[in-house]
Parts: C-alpha cells; structure tokens; sequence
C-alpha cells in the first residue's frame, strides 16, 4: 500500500493550503485515515481523523476551527483543508491509513501505512 501526500508548499501566515493523499488500496473504505505532522526536531504528532465512512471526524486542539479533514471514497482521496495558518503550523505533514479501534485513532503508532510526507512552511 503506498501512500501519495501533495500539496505543500511555502505560505504566509493567514493563508490557506489544501494537502491531498492518494492511497493506492483497493479497500479503502476499510480504513481510518489520518494525517499528522512533524516539526523538525520534533516527534509526530496527530493532526486530524477521519472515520472510514465519513461519518466522524478528530482533530487536535490546535488546529480545530482552522483545519478540515474530508474523504472521497469513490477517488480513494483524502484531504486536509488548512486555513488561517501560523507559523507554528510548520512541519511535514503525512497521511496514514488505520485499521484499528477507535480509540487509538489519534496514535500514530497504531497507523498500518504512511505516506511520504508533505512540507508546510508558514512565514511570519
């Protein structure tokens, strides 16, 4: 299973990106999707989840209110929305698909598949 994230880039503090993974399973219904991030020098840390049909998403107090985690499951796609970004929102992002309880959606260790990751630069 090979995850594909895209759509990073270099913005300004306020702007908006959109990140997109492509997962190239063909039960991806059957699983959880999420994405997480990575400052440099720091530990992966959970962004936002989805719930494999769409019902339920989760999102770290950080970036609630500014972020949107979405899901196609007819284009095996998932994205993440980012809006009103700062600066602290630095980091690589990646997506990764999950497979396990519920409960463990927001563990990055729990996560079966990750992508290659995506860097997002917020400038002050």
């Amino acid at each position: 299973v090979q995850l594909q994230a895209s759509g990073g880039g270099l913005v300004q503090a306020g702007d908006s990106l959109r990140l997109s993974c492509a997962p190239s399973v063909r039960t991806f219904g059957n699983y959880d999707m999420g994405w997480f991030r990575q400052a440099s020098g720091k530990e992966r840390v959970f962004v936002a989840a989805i719930r494999r049909n769409g019902g339920f998403t989760y999102y770290d107090d950080s970036v609630k209110g500014r972020f949107t985690i979405s899901r196609d499951n007819a284009k095996n796609m998932v994205y993440l929305q980012m809006n009103s970004l700062k600066p602290e929102d630095t980091a690589v992002y990646y997506c990764g698909a999950h497979r396990g309880i519920l409960s463990m959606i927001r563990v990055g260790t729990q996560y079966a598949y990750w992508g290659q990751g995506t860097q997002v630069t917020v400038s002050s």
